[in-house]
């Protein structure tokens, strides 16, 4: 959900500028900042927003630039000349000396330098800043899909490790059964004077090595590996089930983890989980 767009356009002596932001979030989280001119069509931005972005910590910002001189506040000449004669009718009336500075003086009456007259915005200077906003989008999207490459490259690296890590238990896993016999048994002969049913004990041993038994967790893991990189090559709005399929796959990974009892195979398992963990980092960023 990373990305970055920018546009800009003219209209007359205005500069409009778009830029639009947007990070990690569960869902649509849009903060806008808008000139003030183009406040009654919040509503219609904000949709346009939701449409096209979905999911998303979302920064919109819209503003104009003008030309230094055709934004200069305008002096109103008519009204200094008001407060001109005004103000000698009444130093001549009460006999109060006229101002020394009268330019300074007039500059500082009331809306001598106030700009009175309100902006309106046409339908042409709208379809010039929607046209700057469609651009600024897609070219947010644009970067989206460039981070999305990247990611469904980074996720499939990932999850060959944990396939190929998943192969590597296999040998570790018989030679477990073995040793486990033989500890079993080599402890029993260690103890003088003691005579046991080798029946009743292949029994208990066969159970023992049931419960440790890891086959049924190795497929579904596998399963779950297949299942993520068939959910990448679905496209589109896939990220909260991509999530979904790796805490399902660390479910498997932790139950392999406590049914290894042997250091081999947690070590792999180790691996398995740190792999799974960088997944589960980036996983957040995915639409």
């Amino acid at each position: 959900m990373t990305g970055y767009g920018k546009a800009t356009a003219t209209y007359g002596e205005k500069k409009i500028n778009v830029e639009i932001k947007s990070l990690n979030s569960k869902a649509l989280d849009l903060s806008t900042r808008i000139a003030p001119i183009y406040r009654e069509k919040e509503m219609e931005i904000r949709q346009i927003l939701s449409a096209a972005l979905e999911r998303g910590k979302v920064d919109f910002c819209i503003w104009i630039e003008k030309d230094i001189a055709a934004d200069a506040t305008p002096i109103n000449g008519a009204l200094i000349d008001n407060y001109y004669r005004q103000i000698k009718d009444i130093a001549a009336r009460s006999g109060i000396p006229e101002p020394q500075e009268w330019f300074a003086t007039l500059l500082r009456m009331p809306d001598v330098m106030t700009r009175t007259e309100t902006e309106v915005l046409t339908d042409e200077e709208w379809a010039t800043a929607l046209d700057a906003i469609k651009t600024a989008l897609n070219s947010l999207k644009d970067f989206r899909k460039q981070e999305g490459a990247a990611l469904q490259k980074k996720f499939t690296e990932k999850i060959d490790n944990i396939a190929t890590l998943l192969k590597e238990i296999e040998p570790h896993e018989k030679m477990r059964v073995e040793k486990i016999r033989s500890r079993i048994i080599d402890g029993l002969n260690s103890i003088h004077e003691v005579e046991y049913d080798k029946g009743r004990l292949e029994q208990e041993l066969i159970y023992y090595i049931e419960k440790l038994d890891i086959s049924e967790e190795k497929q579904r893991l596998a399963n779950h590996l297949n299942y993520f990189r068939e959910t990448m090559e679905e496209g589109h709005g896939q990220g909260k089930k991509l999530g979904f399929i790796a805490q399902e796959m660390g479910r498997e990974i932790n139950t392999t983890g406590s049914k290894s009892n042997q250091a081999e195979m947690q070590n792999i398992v180790v691996k398995m989980k740190d792999e799974l963990e960088q997944i589960k980092e980036q996983v957040l960023n995915v639409l």
